[in-house]
């Protein structure tokens, strides 16, 4: 079974830092690639980071700069380094991907960042 949790929100304050991480299962983690999104409260859902083969990420305009994505092949995680955060960068993140066709998104993280 396909499974991808993320963990390792809270509060913080804005300015501040959080790590998040991906953890997954059931599929062969290292084929696949991996996206962070979140969603803020009555916003849509957004890509944050990816990562790919080959170790190719990108980000979101907003977040170039402040946010960098570690991936450990041999663990099967995918971490969220988030530095400088704004209150704009308050929502549920989540990790997700698509595995055989199947898009699977894990149980989000909440991150609040307070002004």
């Amino acid at each position: 079974e396909v499974q991808l949790q993320a963990s390792g929100g809270g509060l913080v304050q804005a300015g501040g830092s959080l790590r998040l991480s991906c953890s997954a299962s059931g599929f062969s983690f290292d084929d696949y690639t991996i996206t962070w999104f979140r969603q803020a409260p009555g916003k849509q859902r957004e890509m944050v980071a990816i990562s790919t083969l080959g170790d190719f990420t990108n980000y979101a305009a907003s977040v170039k700069g402040r946010f960098t994505i570690s991936r450990d092949n041999d663990k099967n995680t995918l971490d969220l380094q988030m530095n400088d955060l704004k209150p704009e960068d308050t929502g549920i993140y989540y990790c997700m991907s698509t595995v055989e066709g199947t898009p699977y998104f894990g149980q989000g993280t909440l991150v609040t960042v307070s002004s």
